[in-house]
């Protein structure tokens, strides 16, 4: 799930993300302005402008979501020091200056990419069929935490510890994504948390996908992660649904 947008890097140059968009608007405004002076065959030429301007919009918004899926595979595949905005720019085919442009700091830039990896991620769950068992849900769980996005978490985790202006801004999004990830696995998991000791067990089970997760990041850990996944289902059968 999370792997499908870390994953996509779309290199087809747009010729408009080489100009700022905010001069582009000033042109078009310009434009509309005297074409509404003038009248006539200029009101008609202005409403034509104002029909050009979605396309714009269009690009505008492509732009922004090549950059942020570039964004996490970059921070995947080089951490954060190789990750610069340059970087990141280049491996979506945009220049620097429109990267900046929709966002104006490096800060910006990846904590709003993990944001909208996590809510795509959100939202995915969300259109998922019910699990077919416990085992499912908890390998749909364990999910969230062995691909590129995890990785690109981690990072952001790093590097939030010794960046003073990044380290609030992550805290708080993390602290909603863990809300977000435990109410998403109460769902999955099909069970009722006003029941004593459920949300203390559905959070051991999101700490323990976590950990998998982090023993995934040196070595393949499949082969032992499907035992740990059998092990955990058998038991939050016996504990959750007795």
């Amino acid at each position: 799930m999370d792997s499908a947008a870390g994953a996509r890097a779309v290199n087809t140059r747009a010729g408009g993300d080489r100009q700022p968009d905010s001069t582009r608007g000033g042109l078009a405004g310009a434009l509309g302005g005297s074409a509404n002076t003038r009248g006539g065959s200029a009101g008609a030429r202005g409403a034509a402008g104002t029909r050009g301007a979605a396309p714009k919009q269009d690009r505008s918004r492509a732009t922004r979501q090549r950059l942020l899926e570039s964004a996490v595979t970059c921070l995947a595949e080089h951490g954060w020091s190789g990750s610069t905005v340059t970087v990141v720019a280049e491996h979506a085919g945009v220049s620097r200056g429109a990267a900046q442009h929709h966002f104006p700091t490096r800060e910006d830039l990846f904590t709003a990419a993990v944001e909208y990896v996590a809510e795509e991620r959100s939202r995915a769950l969300r259109e998922l069929p019910a699990p077919a068992g416990t085992r499912a849900a908890v390998e749909t769980l364990v999910g969230l935490y062995t691909g590129p996005l995890f990785r690109a978490a981690l990072q952001l985790w790093v590097a939030a510890s010794n960046e003073p202006q990044l380290g609030p801004r992550v805290t708080g999004l993390e602290a909603r994504i863990g809300r977000e990830t435990h109410r998403m696995a109460v769902e999955l998991l099909g069970v009722d948390e006003r029941r004593p000791g459920v949300r203390e067990t559905v959070q051991g089970l999101l700490d323990m996908a976590r950990g998998l997760g982090l023993a995934n990041l040196l070595t393949d850990d499949s082969a032992r992660r499907e035992r740990v996944v059998a092990q955990w289902a058998r038991l939050l059968e016996s504990t959750l649904h007795d």
